[in-house]
This record gives structure tokens, sequence and C-alpha cells, in this order.
């Protein structure tokens, strides 16, 4: 009887080994081709990265360059549709679509922000996709501030909290003081007193920090 148990485990493997080896006997055309239909994937999915994928990055990001200086010397309507010489982040979008760097989506919404296109500018902002936390609530900022130019109070205050709320340093107390004014814009005084405070207790050393003092007085009385 021990003999038995002791080679149980051995006769079991031995059963399991030819379950598998009949498996694979009786469907070897069908794993042979799928896997090689993964090699052929795996190889076009390297190959697209590799040969046009890059390149075409490499490409979108030279053709910034000069949307790029445009935009740093003020020059937004030039920097957003080009001006014959260089293609302006619309055509970069279109033409390179997902190649083109998140920042592109960044560039091109405060170009027609800065230009009065409030719609437009939101448009390409909700595109925007950087992780950083920094940009990414500066584009959540920038959209309240389109909607501002809309005369959408509301969606204006959703944006700056967003952005508050997505990078907890310095530049929120930016995003935080344009909520209060928004606030009080609406005449909910209350809020805007709420943000103020918050500006005071958080970011005592920021800008608005050492200023908010005189908007906590006009409410507060």
């Amino acid at each position: 009887m021990a003999k038995e148990i002791k080679n149980a485990p051995q006769e079991q493997v031995a059963e399991a080994v030819s379950k598998t080896d009949l498996f694979f006997q009786q469907n070897k055309k069908w794993i042979i081709g799928v896997c090689v239909a993964a090699v052929v994937v795996t190889g076009c999915i390297l190959g697209y990265e590799r040969f046009i994928r890059a390149p075409k990055v490499a490409e979108c990001r030279a053709q910034m360059f000069p949307a790029e200086n445009a935009f740093k010397a003020g020059e937004y309507e030039k920097a957003f549709a080009g001006d014959g010489n260089f293609i302006g982040f619309e055509e970069i979008i279109d033409t390179y679509g997902s190649a083109a760097d998140a920042s592109a989506w960044m560039y091109a919404g405060v170009c027609q922000l800065q230009t009065g296109n409030y719609e437009s500018a939101i448009a390409y902002l909700k595109k925007y996709d950087g992780k950083e936390p920094i940009l990414a609530a500066r584009a959540k900022a920038c959209i309240g501030d389109a909607y501002v130019g809309l005369g959408d109070n509301k969606e204006a205050l959703e944006w700056y909290s967003k952005a508050a709320g997505t990078a907890d340093n310095m530049f929120a107390a930016t995003y935080l003081l344009k909520a209060g004014i928004v606030c009080e814009e609406m005449g909910d005084n209350a809020r805007a007193l709420s943000l103020y405070k918050e500006i005071k207790d958080k970011y005592p050393q920021s800008i608005e920090g050492y200023e908010i003092d005189k908007y906590i007085a006009r409410i507060d009385k």
C-alpha cells in the first residue's frame, strides 16, 4: 500500500504529461498558427514604432520649434496658424495627430485663449493630456480663463477648483484667488471668503498670500 501511495504522484505527472502531449498533437496546427500570429503582430508593432512612429515624432518635434519660438515672442496668431515659412500648432496637430507632443495642444489652446477664441481654446486644452502636475493644472486654469471670457462663471469656478487641486504648490494660490473672485462675482461671498482664507493658511509665502488680507477685509466685515 505504501509503495502505491509513493508512486501515485509520479503516475499522475506521467498521465498529465501524456494528456498535454496528446492535446498538442491534436491541436498542433492551431497552436503553431497562434504562435506565428503572435510573433507577426509583435514584429509589426515593433516595426511600426521604429520605422514609422519614431521618425514621425522626430519630424514633428522639428516642426514645432519655429512655432514655439513665435509663442515665446508673444506672436500667438502666428504660432497657432503659421506664417507660410513654418506651420503652426493647428497644422502640427492636424498633420501629426498622436505623434505630436502633448504640449502642442497646450500651446494651441493658450494661443486661442490669448486671441479671444475661447471655445476653440477650451477644445484644445481639454485634449491636453500631459502628466506633469504643474502643466496639467495650468491647462485647467486656462480652461477656467476661457469660460470667464465666455461669461460662464459657473464652469470657470469648476475648472479653477480643479486646477488648484491638481498641483499643491504656490501656483495653486493663483487658481484659488481666481476662484474666489469668480465666487464674489456670482454673489457667493461665503465661499469666496473660504477660498481667500485657504490661501492665507496654506500659501502665506505666495504673491497672492502677501496681498490676500485686502480680499478678506472687503468681505469679512
